[in-house]
């Protein structure tokens, strides 16, 4: 249990599946993708999991135990699975809209931008058949292959009989905390209100309600979200599983074109697509050099909208309005349909897969980013981040800076999609690096530029709590 502002709930650490809380830091991971064929064999799986009986490993929670382990394990279901496991259609009705649909469905992948290269159709595993895709068992390991390869054999021993694979998925650590784009990765997570002490200190961005990433919690517009059956209502939480498939070279290629057209150099088009330069200081506080890494406390300190004119960056001068952590995080800025920025926050758990890339030997082999962000409204926080402001410009309202409307407007700073999560079809892919000047006269746009991450797999699913997967792993028998 944690200690608690007297208007907030206590959340029962032991009760909450890790991941949701806690990031673990790790060498590898590998996630198997199962479709479940024996409910009731299922039903004694997860219970051995719940338990870490007969040589499994056991489910992690947030509680934080005494001696840190080799590896951590949490397990999620999609819609289909809790429907394998014996969870009726009343009460399925009752989750997230888009859960129920699930990410192959064809609306939900174009609202997300899962289209063309990026479709169901050619997402690996057989993923892109929803009905076929019932559960995640993610498997987190510090350190040791030796350890990563042991569990994973007594895991495939456990599935037989109750499941198949579809996809095991693996992932490793780059070194220096880095993805294959060279960026610092991992930066910037939201402060949970009620969630378990770090050993680092919080940055000062507002703490962001409980009720946004658990279930059964007030969330930041005094509701809360809840499902049917109350066992499954509390402590559990959503999340986008996604296979991001980065295509390195092509990126080094758009970075330079990017540069190019600007007149920068390449590290600094790199940091303005962005928000950061690639070792995570920020435009917002390293406008013109990378500088050395800020300490990881003050990484996350600034906001763009910040008077008197040499802080404020309403226009977009030192950190482009369009770029990655701008859309994904607007903080203060003014924008459309959102509220303010903590009502769409999410958890972002997740680790680069396939070798590193070597400029000097190009090859062929698979990389990119795979993992969890996790929320507690698919359709509020992680499709509204995608659909609304990675993937549109026209969030962003009318304001002028400090200097006034000779100056500029926000309205006319930013152009096309998310260069990182955005389709960009070349025909109509736009960047804008905003410059002083009225009605955006002062503007480099960049146009005609391609996607360089595609979508490779994606699954909607829902993390239970410890009690309500020990209520699901007996529903099965229950139910005859």
């Amino acid at each position: 249990m944690t200690t608690m502002p007297a208007d907030a709930t206590p959340i029962d650490y032991a009760d909450v599946q890790g991941t949701i809380l806690r990031g673990y830091r790790v060498d590898f991971a590998r996630h198997f993708i199962l479709s479940i064929t024996d409910p009731v064999a299922a039903g004694t799986l997860l219970t051995d999991l719940v338990n870490g009986s007969n040589g499994l490993p056991k489910i992690t929670s947030a509680q934080r135990t005494g001696v840190r382990p080799a590896c951590f394990l949490n397990v999620s279901f999609t819609c289909t699975g809790l429907a394998a496991m014996g969870v009726s259609a009343a009460d399925l009705a009752t989750f997230d809209g888009s859960f129920q649909l699930g990410a192959s469905n064809a609306d939900v992948a174009r609202n997300v931008g899962d289209v063309g290269s990026s479709a169901p159709g050619r997402w690996i595993g057989g993923l892109g058949d929803g009905a076929q895709v019932h559960m995640l068992v993610s498997l987190w390991v510090r350190d040791s292959t030796e350890v990563l390869e042991s569990v994973s054999a007594q895991l495939r021993s456990a599935f037989n009989g109750a499941a198949t694979i579809l996809l095991e998925q693996d992932a490793n650590a780059l070194p220096d905390n880095k993805v294959h784009f060279g960026y610092r990765d991992s930066i910037s997570q939201p402060t949970v209100l009620g969630a378990p002490p770090t050993k680092h200190a919080p940055d000062d961005q507002p703490v962001v309600a409980t009720g946004e990433f658990l279930l059964g919690y007030t969330n930041e517009i005094g509701g809360s979200y809840s499902v049917s059956p109350s066992q499954l209502s509390l402590n559990g939480s959503y999340a986008a599983f996604r296979i991001l498939e980065q295509d390195v070279a092509a990126y080094d290629a758009l970075v330079q074109s990017f540069a190019d057209k600007a007149g920068v150099d390449t590290e600094m088009a790199a940091a303005k697509i962005c928000g950061r330069w690639r070792n995570g200081n920020p435009l917002a506080l390293s406008p013109t050099q990378q500088d050395p890494l800020l300490p990881r406390d003050q990484l996350n300190n600034f906001t763009y909208v910040a008077p008197p004119a040499e802080t404020d960056d309403t226009l977009g001068l030192m950190c482009p309005i369009g770029s990655h952590i701008r859309r994904n995080n607007p903080r203060n800025e003014a924008v459309v349909g959102g509220g303010t920025s903590s009502n769409h926050r999410i958890v972002r758990r997740a680790m680069p897969y396939g070798p590193p890339y070597d400029p000097d030997k190009p090859d062929s082999a698979t990389r990119g980013l795979v993992g969890y962000f996790i929320n507690a409204s698919i359709q509020n926080q992680f499709e509204f981040l995608t659909s609304q402001w990675s993937m549109t410009y026209t969030f962003v309202k009318s304001a002028t800076a400090p200097g006034g409307t000779p100056a500029g407007n926000a309205l006319f700073n930013i152009s096309g999609e998310d260069v990182f999560l955005g389709v960009n079809d070349p025909s109509s892919s736009a960047f804008t690096f905003p410059g002083a000047g009225a009605n955006g006269s002062g503007n480099t746009t960049v146009t005609g530029f391609g996607r360089t991450i595609t979508t490779r797999g994606g699954v909607y699913c829902f993390f239970p709590s410890i009690s309500g997967l020990t209520y699901l792993a007996g529903l099965p028998a229950a139910s005859g």
